[in-house]
């Protein structure tokens, strides 16, 4: 029998880097923002810590505070080489607001910069850089090791930004020029470091209220505790907890000249690793499918097989880092439609020999990017639907007000074999992000779907991920995703169709998986 680490009692866990190892994840999705060898090509998360699973980095803003930038127009117009017109001679030169997100972009020529903004703060984050020309409707590409997006002009003054891997497009407004706070230097004392974690928390975070954390009763506890002499080692205390009461296992802080690392989760959950996912794995090998090691793909990612009775099995781990090197999610989306080709097969999906069942396991799944998430659901029906919406927060005064809803949509794939019957999905609280997502999607399917095990994480935000003066990086919660009547999972997670225990103390110590078994059972007699 495998040993499987036990629930975290508390809602938060501090790593130290000096004596436990992190598995960063890729990403590149928020707002520019995301969530989490570079490993799974989160676009929604970036940091996986031995036993923890917080995404900070994959945002357009995680980068290290560096002295600003010079060569930034004042004027919000003009035209530059690279930079691109849309009809009528529409460019995204210039300075764009962001709606939502705190963030501003400047773009001169070939060079695009995000800016992290509060009222009292505003600090650099990575450039991208154009190729040069443009796509249509004026479209710019700009390319950086951290990100991919495009800035598409738009009418009276407005842009679309789309971050590639993250769903949705962020909506830009021309301002005629940077904040002037922008053009000077930070401060970089620990009272500063305090003020821009406090303050971006305040104007973006999204769930004060659902979390049950007065922010304000916050900042007048510890507030007073810092000081110029406060040391480093204090102030990453400090701020880790405050942080902690949320539960949210997209906050987090991370001090990498002291290296340590802290975040949130649900009491009483295990959030996945790459240790928990290979013990669980090797678990369900031995004690469900007979020794049988799975067929795996995906760089280890996805796995399949067959159980008895004409029941498929897919366990999905994460969504992303398909692909060896440093995977983009075109790579990923494409690597990913290889696999399914090979999985979900004609003779799979029609016949005598279809399945008549799908188990799809996504109990210990470390997020990733939700547009691959929603690549898989394509395989898995016949009708397009809506499976969920998503909304930023979007007023620094009043966490109530949010941008439009954007509407994330399952079309059914096209010139593949597509299943049309029966799954039951399995999953847990180490479900996170990401696989939260997409368990929103499949439970949405118009077909037979049969949500089986425990509530997930409830933690589908993508992370908004910023610097501080310091240097350390932290990410927040400023999204909500509903489903498409508004229901929103944050916090408690989704809830399952049917409860039973999943991976606890009890069910290893009987050799026991009562997920599975219950869904073996209910496909059987769907029959």
């Amino acid at each position: 029998m495998d040993a499987v680490a036990a629930p975290a009692p508390e809602g938060c866990s501090v790593t130290d880097h000096r004596r436990n190892t992190v598995t960063p994840e890729i990403s590149a999705a928020s707002a520019v923002e995301d969530r989490r060898g570079r490993r799974p090509a989160s676009r929604r998360g970036v940091l996986i810590a031995a036993g923890t699973a917080l995404a900070l980095a994959g945002s357009l803003s995680t980068a290290a505070a560096a002295p600003a930038p010079a060569a930034v127009p004042r004027s919000g117009s003009g035209s530059g080489s690279g930079s691109g017109s849309g009809s009528g001679g529409v460019s995204v030169e210039g300075v764009w607001q962001m709606d939502g997100y705190g963030t501003v972009v400047s773009i001169h020529g070939r060079d695009l910069r995000v800016w992290d903004t509060t009222e009292l703060s505003c600090l650099p984050g990575p450039a991208a850089r154009s190729a040069g020309g443009t796509g249509p409707g004026g479209a710019v590409r700009f390319d950086s090791p951290e990100y991919s997006l495009t800035v598409t002009p738009r009418a009276g003054d407005r842009a679309a930004l789309r971050v590639h891997g993250s769903l949705g497009p962020r909506s830009l407004r021309r301002i005629a020029a940077l904040p002037p706070r922008c053009e000077q230097p930070p401060l970089t004392g620990p009272v500063a470091v305090f003020d821009v974690f406090w303050q971006t928390f305040k104007e973006n975070y999204a769930f004060f209220e659902r979390r049950g954390v007065d922010w304000d009763a916050m900042r007048a506890r510890y507030r007073p505790t810092v000081h110029a002499g406060t040391t480093q080692e204090e102030l990453f205390g400090i701020l880790s907890a405050m942080a902690e009461p949320l539960q949210d296992a997209h906050v987090g802080v991370e001090a990498s000249d002291l290296g340590r690392v802290t975040s949130g989760q649900r009491a009483g959950t295990v959030l996945p690793d790459d240790a928990y996912d290979e013990r669980v794995r090797a678990f369900v090998e031995r004690r469900n499918l007979g020794g049988t090691p799975l067929e795996t793909h995906a760089g280890g990612a996805i796995g399949y097989a067959e159980v008895p009775g004409g029941i498929g099995y897919l366990r999905i781990g994460r969504f992303g880092g398909y692909t060896a090197g440093s995977p983009t999610i075109e790579t990923d989306a494409a690597e990913l439609d290889r696999v399914l080709d090979r999985i979900v097969t004609r003779a799979r999906t029609r016949g005598p020999g279809a399945w008549r069942g799908l188990i799809v396991d996504v109990r210990v799944n470390q997020g990733g990017s939700d547009e691959l998430g929603l690549q898989i659901a394509a395989r898995l029906t016949d009708r397009g639907y809506p499976a969920y919406r998503k909304e930023a927060r979007n007023d620094p005064d009043d966490d109530t007000r949010f941008t439009p809803r954007y509407t994330a949509r399952v079309a059914p794939a096209q010139g593949v074999p597509r299943y049309t019957g029966p799954i039951a999905v399995l999953a847990s609280g180490a479900t996170v992000s990401a696989g939260e997502t997409f368990v929103k999607a499949l439970a949405e399917r118009p077909l037979p779907t049969t949500l089986i095990g425990e509530h997930t994480q409830g933690a589908l935000s993508d992370i908004l991920a910023r610097a501080l003066p310091n240097g350390w990086r932290f990410g927040l919660s400023n999204e909500r995703y509903t489903t498409p009547r508004g229901n929103s999972h944050e916090g408690p997670g989704i809830p399952p169709h049917i409860t039973v225990p999943v991976f606890t103390a009890e069910e290893f110590a009987a050799d026991r998986d009562s997920a599975f078994d219950r869904a073996v059972t209910l496909l059987t007699r769907r029959r």
